[in-house]
């Protein structure tokens, strides 16, 4: 069984990991261990020392050694003497502060929890369990329901919580963590991706200090800046080696995680919500949610761990009917011709796509209301057929004739001031009353987190999507939530919550009307890229800056948490339109190859050599689906410190690898020859390769490596199919 529960000790079994945690002689949770599988009892790690100024609770008596302050627990509250960071804290109506929670249940159900409301990690009675342990406060009328999943095989064990108002009384959660894990060992480091529009998920590396380290979004997404991912890892941890744990939000609002080390060298990992203007009412019989954590072990590095969080992704949180098919190949119309097109523009775009072979023309925006640039426009979700020159129904018609898919760009969380949509109703609008509205792309926000926003804009989508079969959407979202204050409700701290449930909303109801539709989410490229949104979106637009070499980094980031199947990745143009740098158009189409892959450019302006190329590396993409899309991405160098980048998708069964290496500098001719290690391959067996024919040992490949060729010029790409010869 995946969950033991022996008299007061509950231990979390998966396939390499055990999670072990114990109701005390208080009725106290605390947590035992998490770590490498083991079997027994390790309440032995926990000390019990009289502590200088670590207060006791009133329970214990006169045992000076039982401190809260000092014990590692499951979900500390604030008002206990633990002065660490809480996982929770509530304020009841009348301004009291804190809680002080103890088990009154344990309950182990086969299958994996569910949440209302929210994305969650599913699994069927055959590949999970579910652990609930029940928590209550004997003086305030609060009930917490700490979920917890376990899916042995797949190394995952999940983290949620309800919290319930038993009372009569309203009270407040002004603080709510998924997880909390306290580790007695250390020391720890500190693995996280920060970034801003352009350069998204920058991996970052830290120790572990004395002062609380958090990574926080107040934007009410959950950011460029501040991805709702991080590693602990163990200072001598690398790709191959070493311990190291994940913990990743599934949610798409402002999270949190912290990591801080006390002075009795005991680490805290916490991850939930950002308590950024937090303060959400939970009434009598009410429960209020707090989104799910995936988490993750691994003693053998990171790439095991990466490879175990994008197995949970796809084949857990994703749905719909990509979930185990490779993405069809895209021309976008953006860079082609940004606003100015009518519907003759858009179909010489689908000839030229067809022409070569690709799979989906995609119309971005323009295509609506009064929109000719982004002052105007947002919030009318009508199609402009004066515009066009069509109907979009014979648009879509001419597109389908020609063998390729249809998609179209949406954006509809925004309005602009300028839009029919506003002018009828300004107060759905996110404003501050008394102030001027800060603006961000000329646009405001849409309040999602009323019912009847979200019922509008989803029956203007459905106007539109029910006209003719659309294969794609592109659903976007251009600015941060800077003013927090909805005409729907008079508890302004509930707000930035129900906005992302009303966008969940929106989205369920969207792809249930649609199920064959593939959805991709952006957020002024990669502001949104998080787990949460993959429950909806099949691939999320990785960032929109298309330069290879910035992707490179960009990608290679994304790559630790989430599937790099599911990065949106386009060959644009060059010079690039973010930098101005000029790749070659193998090498452009190498690092998108690593994504999605499409096109994001005008191919009359293509020389027919170019052309040519395109129709190659389609035929290339569809010959490697099977490794890039159900393979493991594994990590074969750092973008930040070797003059090349490279990367494998390597077979499940090791039975074959794609192996990709892009130059980020120029050779000289005297340099020395630089060898990329191989990972993940089966060590007896022989690969041949399909570029020179050559048969190599996987054991060798894994010790020293294969030379790169040396090559004159800038930013060559190398890709290079291996298969097993025995």
């Amino acid at each position: 069984m995946a969950i033991e529960h022996t008299d007061n000790v509950i231990s979390l079994h998966t396939a390499h990991s055990t999670y072990q945690m114990m109701v005390d002689e208080t009725g106290r949770l605390l947590h035992l261990y998490y770590g490498r599988r083991s079997a027994g009892v390790m309440d032995y790690l926990i000390p019990y020392n009289d502590r200088g100024f670590c207060g006791n609770p009133y329970d214990a008596g006169n045992n000076r050694t039982y401190s809260l302050a000092c014990l590692p627990q499951e979900y500390p509250t604030f008002g206990t003497g633990d002065f660490r960071s809480p996982a929770l804290e509530v304020v009841t109506e009348d301004g009291k502060s804190g809680c002080d929670l103890k088990v009154t249940g344990v309950l182990v159900e086969n299958g994996k929890y569910a949440l209302e409301g929210l994305p969650a990690v599913h699994a069927d009675s055959s590949e999970a369990q579910t652990l609930v342990v029940t928590l209550e406060d004997k003086n305030v009328p609060i009930k917490v329901e700490l979920l917890y999943g376990v899916l042995p095989e797949g190394d995952i064990i999940t983290r949620a919580a309800k919290i319930t108002n038993t009372g009569d009384t309203r009270f407040y959660i002004t603080r709510a963590m998924a997880v909390n894990l306290d580790f007695l060992t250390g020391p720890w480091d500190l693995l996280s991706l920060y970034g801003y529009q352009g350069m998204e998920r920058q991996m970052q590396r830290t120790p572990v200090t004395f002062a609380e380290q958090r990574i926080t979004s107040r934007r009410g997404t959950s950011s460029h800046q501040a991805n709702p991912f991080a590693i602990l890892a163990a200072p001598e941890t690398n790709e191959n080696s070493g311990s190291c744990y994940a913990v990743e939000m599934v949610y798409s609002g402002g999270c949190e995680i912290l990591a801080g080390r006390d002075p009795y060298r005991a680490t805290r990992l916490q991850a939930g919500l950002s308590e950024h203007l937090l303060r959400y009412p939970v009434d009598p019989g009410k429960t209020f949610v707090v989104p799910e954590a995936i988490l993750s072990f691994s003693a053998t590095g990171f790439s095991d761990l990466s490879i175990r969080l994008a197995d949970c992704i796809r084949d857990h949180l994703m749905r719909g009917p990509y979930k185990h098919k490779a993405t069809p190949i895209l021309l976008n119309s953006w860079e082609g011709c940004y606003f100015t097109f009518d519907g003759n523009k858009l179909l010489a775009l689908a000839k030229e796509a067809k022409e070569m072979d690709l799979d989906l023309l995609v119309v971005d925006d323009g295509w609506f209301g009064k929109r000719d640039d982004d002052t105007s426009g947002l919030g009318d979700w009508v199609v402009n057929e004066k515009k066009l020159g069509m109907p979009l129904t014979s648009l879509i018609d001419q597109v389908h004739d020609l063998g390729l898919s249809f998609g179209i760009w949406v954006e509809p969380e925004m309005v602009s001031e300028d839009s029919d949509l506003y002018r009828a109703h300004p107060d759905w609008a996110l404003v501050t009353p008394g102030r001027y509205p800060v603006r961000g792309r000329y646009q405001l926000v849409l309040d999602f987190s009323r019912p009847e926003v979200v019922d509008h804009v989803y029956q203007q989508l459905v106007d539109v999507l029910d006209q003719r079969p659309v294969e794609y959407l592109k659903w976007d979202c251009n600015r941060s939530i800077a003013d927090v204050w909805s005409n729907g409700t008079s508890d302004q701290g509930r707000v930035l919550y129900d906005y992302v449930l009303g966008l969940y909303d929106l989205l369920e109801r969207l792809g249930k009307r649609y199920p064959k539709m593939l959805i991709e989410t952006c957020s002024g490229g990669g502001g949104r890229f998080d787990a949460g949104m993959l429950c909806y979106s099949r691939q999320i637009w990785c960032s929109d800056n298309t330069d290879a070499i910035d992707r490179l980094k960009i990608q290679y980031g994304t790559s630790f948490g989430y599937p790099t199947d599911a990065m949106g990745a386009h060959v644009s143009k060059v010079p690039n339109e973010q930098c101005g740098r000029i790749t070659p158009i193998e090498t452009r189409a190498a690092v998108a190859m690593a994504g999605t892959f499409g096109y994001e450019l005008d191919p009359a302006k293509m020389s027919e050599d170019d052309r040519n190329k395109v129709r190659e590396q389609a035929a290339f993409r569809r010959a490697n689906e099977d490794l890039i899309f159900f393979g493991d991405y594994v990590r074969l160098s750092d973008p930040y410190t070797s003059s090349f980048t490279a990367w494998s998708n390597v077979a499940k069964d090791r039975s074959a690898f794609l192996l990709t290496a892009v130059e980020t500098g120029i050779q000289f001719a005297d340099e020395p020859v630089r060898y990329v290690k191989l990972s993940h391959l089966n060590a007896d067996a022989l690969y041949r390769c399909s570029f020179d024919g050559k048969v190599y040992p996987g054991a060798a490949l894994m010790e020293t490596g294969i030379p790169l060729p040396q090559a004159k010029g800038e930013y060559h790409a190398f890709q290079w199919r291996f298969e097993t010869v025995r």
